[in-house]
């Protein structure tokens, strides 16, 4: 039971986690380019904040099964899984709270300005995003690495 828990676990965050994580990132640089009204552009941010919005639902599997590895193993209660589990929350509250709203933001400014919004409030809402995204990104990085050193464990890393 354990292999298959950490198996889904593990999967999910590759197929979850790493979508989120590229089109968070290419967002910022496409909403840049809607301030110049490229009608790719729009539609290329509309398309990545749906990615992000739609894997942010099915991404709570993630911790889920993560979650139910630890219990199995008995390493719920380890350092190294608590801090994960930490940086998990914030990683999600990030995403929750700051990047999909302020890319739903910026899409309806983008619809909204018809080529009369300024440009310096997109690029500094799209910089803005884009430090938000590599905090995200930056927080998953780490809880990866947490993952695989498993720092104090007794599990036998």
């Amino acid at each position: 039971m354990t292999k298959l828990l950490l198996s889904i676990h593990v999967l999910a965050s590759i197929l979850v986690v790493g979508p989120i994580a590229v089109a968070a990132s290419m967002f910022p640089r496409y909403a840049r380019r809607t301030a110049g009204e490229d009608g790719h552009s729009v539609g290329a941010t509309v398309l990545l904040h749906r990615i992000c919005s739609g894997y942010a639902i099915v991404g709570v599997a993630v911790p889920v099964f993560g979650i139910a590895t630890g219990a199995q193993l008995g390493v719920l209660t380890d350092a190294w899984l608590l801090t994960s589990i930490v940086l998990t929350t914030i990683a999600a509250a990030i995403l929750a709270l700051a990047i999909l709203p302020g890319q739903e933001s910026m899409i309806e400014s983008a619809a909204a300005a018809d080529g009369t919004g300024d440009g310096a409030d997109t690029k500094r809402a799209a910089a803005r995003l884009a430090g938000l995204t590599g905090v995200f990104n930056l927080l998953w990085a780490v809880v990866v690495v947490l993952m695989i050193v498993r720092p104090g464990s007794t599990t036998g890393a």
